[in-house]
């Protein structure tokens, strides 16, 4: 079953996904508040992010993700993060024990929001 299951996520996927463990923050609008967390693979559509388990996330909602960026690339780009807003596609709980931490897909949308 798992396999199944396997395969129907991936065949979902438009973009190829890329390993990238990189700090990020997870506005809540619904919250008010930022959930420090870190990305575990990124493509351009989307990304699997992980944040602690008290975050009070569910499929469904809409969150802004802000991806930090290195020194050299704020001073390139004239910026110091990009934003992307997402929606939650899928809520994983089972790392909760080992990591205190839960896994959550998101797909972009197409707006960013660009800060200085």
């Amino acid at each position: 079953m798992g396999t199944t299951m396997e395969t129907t996520l991936a065949e979902q996927r438009r973009d190829v996904r890329s390993d990238l463990s990189w700090p990020v923050s997870v506005w809540l609008p619904e919250a008010n508040r930022f959930f420090n967390g870190r990305s575990k693979n990124v493509s351009r559509g989307g990304a699997y992010l992980t944040v602690p388990m008290t975050t009070p996330i569910r499929p469904g909602q809409e969150v802004e993700i802000n991806f930090p960026r290195t020194m050299n690339l704020a001073r390139q780009k004239g910026q110091y993060a990009r934003i992307k807003c997402a929606k939650v596609l899928r809520v994983d709980r089972k790392g909760m024990l080992e990591g205190a931490c839960i896994g959550m897909a998101v797909q972009f949308s197409d707006k960013d929001i660009e800060t200085t």
